[in-house]
């Protein structure tokens, strides 16, 4: 993480300290989740709990290839214009990722006794969850904008999940 990234890190982990009570703390498994979650660890005094369930989508053959590469594809061009229905060869489809992610967050809500529980993930995870949540289909991916080290908070109801925060950052 370069400097930048450390200090966006340290901020967030500052600034959910002040503003939550966080009782558990997941992230990705990936190195640039938990970069971001241990300064928010560190800020809250929670130990990171790992879970691959809310990793990165698995892009396949196409993992260390550049956007530039992809563009020409003509497999790249439909997974970003229909993501419900195209998926990385080899890899997972975002149905899939959605589907991961909503059981390892439906797992940690009904088990754990917690009231705030934050997942530290990817762009990709956060808006297949919100679309899930907002009733909208995974098409329209592109329409959320989430940013590095942004805030997206859903409160989970007794009638419904509500989205309260979205994108925020401090």
């Amino acid at each position: 993480m370069n400097a930048e990234g450390e200090a966006q890190a340290r901020k967030l982990g500052t600034g959910l300290s002040r503003d939550y009570t966080i009782d558990l703390l997941i992230s990705s498994p990936l190195e640039r989740a938990l970069e971001t979650a241990r300064p928010i660890a560190q800020a809250i005094g929670r130990e990171i709990q790992v879970d691959e369930k809310i990793s990165e989508i698995d892009v396949g053959d196409w993992l260390g290839q550049s956007f530039e590469e992809l563009a020409t594809r003509p497999e790249w061009k439909g997974f970003n214009r229909q993501r419900a229905l195209s998926w990385a060869p080899g890899g997972e489809t975002m149905m899939e990722v959605q589907n991961r992610a909503w059981r390892c967050v439906s797992r940690y809500i009904s088990e754990e006794k917690s009231e705030v529980i934050a997942f530290v993930t990817h762009g990709d995870v956060i808006r297949c969850l919100l679309l899930l949540v907002l009733g909208i289909s995974i098409d329209h991916i592109h329409r959320l904008e989430v940013s590095p080290g942004s805030v997206t908070e859903v409160v989970i109801g007794e009638r419904h999940p509500v989205l309260r925060r979205m994108n925020y950052s401090y």
